[in-house]
């Protein structure tokens, strides 16, 4: 038997097994029950600093401390 044959019927049965039950794994993670609170946090990023914009550290481009300053 040549190593292609080995690997593929190696490949066809147990890494097959081994994907599915990986896959499994994470869809069963993804949605156990505990996970809702932070899914929820997660999904709520964007709107934690509606009544003031979030202080920018001059990393990303966004405007300056001096204009936060001013804008107090």
């Amino acid at each position: 038997m040549d190593i292609y044959s080995l690997l593929r019927e190696f490949a066809d049965s147990w890494v097959l097994l081994a994907l599915t039950l990986i896959f499994l794994g994470v869809v069963f993670w993804a949605f156990r029950p505990g996970s809702r609170r932070v899914h929820e946090d997660i999904a709520n990023i964007p709107f934690r600093h509606e009544d003031k914009p979030a202080r920018d550290n001059g990393a990303t481009g966004g405007i300056g401390a001096k204009a936060q300053e001013a804008l107090k």
